[in-house]
């Protein structure tokens, strides 16, 4: 079953000069189709203004398609009294999570949305818990927020939207502003809550690297999905990726240059592990 899915989905900006003035429209998400199944990891890819951030954003109900319908787990998101539950069902973690941490202590912080959703005392705790375990928090529970690492602002963000039991959890660009160990802390992270606990993951990135052990990748591109596919399958067509102004993981693009000069290696490799046994293979057969 979809846990998300979108039909024709339009959304523009208006721009507007220094007075006020309208001069011009930019059509942020062009006609968008998509779906994405319960327990499914999901990565969607796009250089900046590509459109990527502005459908996340769509998916928690944030911004409600111009034209077009978005349905999370059945509920059409335009239905202004059915908010509230499109958000339990779809919680979002940003860029920054200084943006969405808000108390003292890590405890207090993951609490705060079972708190609001009026949520018994004793299973706040419960919940809190649970969450801070599953992001390998815990034993910061005590902690105030300031103290931690970017990597382990983020982890105890993504326990807050895990705290509220969601279906689905949207990361919109959760590692931009981490250091490369700070990225694998919660990509880790992420990775474990869709294997181990069913959640499904969206996930709004332009690190390659990040995508590689996801179900299914689209790629946007002026507004539109433009590629969709199994990141193997996304990853054999580096030229397009190229036009695109995309990257590719570091291993697909070395057999891919290798490739260029002459060495037999399959498409899509992804992972180092993956080249140095084709490059093995292809040794031992020369």
């Amino acid at each position: 079953m979809e846990i998300v899915r979108t039909k024709d989905v339009v959304y523009e900006y208006i721009r507007r000069d220094d007075e006020g003035e309208v001069t011009g429209v930019v059509t942020a998400v062009d006609h968008v189709s998509l779906e994405v199944e319960q327990g499914d990891f999901v990565a969607i890819l796009g250089h900046n203004g590509s459109g990527k951030s502005t459908l996340a954003k769509h998916f928690n109900a944030i911004l409600v398609p111009e034209e077009g319908t978005v349905w999370v787990d059945g509920i059409d998101t335009a239905q202004d009294e059915r908010v509230w539950k499109v958000r339990q069902t779809a919680g979002m973690v940003f860029q920054n999570p200084d943006n969405q941490i808000i108390g003292q202590v890590v405890e207090e912080d993951v609490g705060f949305g079972p708190e609001n959703m009026g949520v018994p005392t004793e299973e706040i705790w419960k919940r809190v818990n649970e969450s801070l375990k599953a992001v390998g928090m815990y034993e910061y529970r005590k902690h105030s927020p300031n103290k931690l690492s970017g990597g382990q602002k983020q982890r105890v963000s993504i326990a807050g939207v895990l705290a509220m039991r969601p279906k689905c959890i949207v990361l919109d660009e959760p590692t931009a502003m981490l250091d490369p160990n700070g990225r694998k802390e919660v990509l880790a992270a992420v990775k474990e809550l869709n294997k181990s606990e069913k959640v499904s993951v969206i996930l709004i990135t332009h690190y390659m690297e990040e995508v590689v052990d996801a179900d299914k990748v689209f790629v946007m591109d002026a507004g539109k999905v433009v590629m969709s596919g199994t990141p193997r399958e996304i990853f054999s067509q580096v030229e397009r990726l190229k036009e695109l102004r995309l990257d590719v993981p570091q291993a697909t693009l070395l057999a891919y240059e290798l490739k260029k000069k002459g060495i037999r290696l399959k498409d899509g490799i992804l992972t180092q592990e993956e080249l140095i046994e084709a490059v093995e293979k292809y040794g031992n057969n020369s």
